[in-house]
Formats: structure tokens, sequence, C-alpha cells
């Protein structure tokens, strides 16, 4: 437990940072669920859509260093091929 007053400050601001990065890359796999399941569902117009609003939410994760860039665009990628290989 924290004994003083700035490491219980720390603590707390600790504690609201994980609950929001948490809510935040929650969203992020959410988001690349929508595009796989559109894609199960066969909808190409609706899975290009759902891959655009998905990849903007993968780079902004990215730039607030939630995740490596690197894997936002390797998981960019795997869903582009995916909606890219749907039959029109």
């Amino acid at each position: 437990m924290a004994n003083s007053a700035q490491a219980r400050k720390r603590a707390k601001q600790a504690a609201k940072a994980n609950a929001h990065n948490s809510a935040i890359r929650s969203a992020m796999r959410t988001a690349v669920k929508k595009v796989r399941a559109a894609v199960e569902a066969g909808d190409k117009t609706a899975a290009q859509a759902v891959y655009r609003e998905t990849t903007s939410i993968l780079d902004r994760v990215a730039d607030k260093d939630l995740i490596h860039k690197n894997k936002a665009s390797r998981n960019k990628s795997r869903l582009s091929a995916l909606v890219k290989g749907m039959a029109a």
C-alpha cells in the first residue's frame, strides 16, 4: 500500500490510466472482430465499411502507444487481405 501522499496519488492515477487504456484496447479488439464477422457474413460492402473504421481505430491506438505500430500494420494487412479475398 502507498504510504506517502505522492505514492497514493500515483497509484490512483495509474488505476485511472489502466482503466482508460483497457477500454480503448477492448474497443480495438471489438472492431477487429466486427470486420471478421462481416467477412464471414459474406457482405463485401459492409466489410469494406467496417474495415475503414477499424483501420482508423488501429492507427489511433498505435499512435497512443497502446500497441506497437507494427502490430497495427500487421492487423490492417491481414484484415485487408480477408476483405479483398471476398467474392464480389
